[in-house]
């Protein structure tokens, strides 16, 4: 799986705010051998190095680094905020949230296309965190995104997939777009369901680092996101209304 021309090494992308402690983070990215770490810029302090400690940590977990513009509600924050991202972790990619509703934190559609349309003649990979919108998709597509990151469901919110069918027709729509299905999954299952779809991967955060064992969590999903990518590349049956013999009725004895 590619983003942008570079390979990843696993189709689970993780947040790494909200862990108990430097300890589990670590434990919980190691088990689920997740190959993207998002981290939120405003946990960086450039002058004062105050995060120099969380950045080292991040380092040493050895995964690419998807810095996000968490928590920006303009287009004006988000793209200064992505200039921060750059100049900090040293990569062109930027995961654009603009917020335009406080309570779902949906994403503003028209910020979050001039931010990206600003960003990517920037210079930028831009990953944006979006809805299963139809037209948004494309306008995103069209201000120069190369990957789409439809919410499942409210982030923090472990409702799952709220929206399967536009989720389902998005995916048709784009083909061959890289997808990632980003924010709202609660349950491993719910994850399993997004790659039998088709999906290319998931990011997730709060399900993993506010779970009991957060380690174990992490491997959970790990494993769901696998047997759902071999079921979707397995071609599975097409759902039938009725029931049909999985025992043929050829040869069977009758009685008279």
């Amino acid at each position: 799986m590619e983003f942008y021309g570079t390979e990843v090494s696993s189709r689970l992308m993780l947040g790494t705010a909200q862990y108990p402690s430097p300890a589990i983070l670590d434990d919980a990215f190691r088990r689920s051998g997740a190959g993207i770490a998002t981290v939120s810029v405003r946990r960086e302090a450039g002058g004062a190095q105050a995060g120099a400690a969380f950045w080292d940590l991040i380092k040493e977990l050895g995964v690419k680094v998807l810095p996000n513009t968490a928590g920006c509600h303009s287009v004006r924050e988000a793209v200064t905020t992505a200039h921060m991202a750059r100049e900090l972790f040293d990569t062109p990619w930027i995961k654009l949230e603009v917020i335009g509703h406080t309570d779902t934190l949906q994403p503003d559609p028209f910020a979050l296309v001039e931010a990206a349309k600003i960003l990517t003649e920037d210079g930028f990979q831009v990953f944006p965190y979006t809805t299963e919108d139809l037209i948004l998709a494309d306008r995103l597509l069209n201000a120069g995104c190369e990957v789409l990151m439809p919410w499942g469901a409210p982030i923090g919110s472990g409702l799952g997939l709220t929206n399967i069918y536009g989720l389902r027709t998005l995916r048709a729509q784009f083909p061959d777009i890289p997808m990632v299905v980003d924010a709202g999954l609660g349950l491993p299952s719910q994850a399993a369901v997004a790659l039998e779809m088709g999906y290319d991967a998931v990011l997730l955060n709060t399900a993993v680092a506010k779970a009991g064992d957060p380690a174990a969590m992490a491997e959970g999903f790990a494993l769901a996101i696998k047997a759902g990518r071999l079921a979707y590349e397995a071609d599975p049956m097409e759902p039938r209304d009725m029931a049909a013999p999985s025992t043929p009725l050829i040869g069977k004895a009758f009685l008279s």
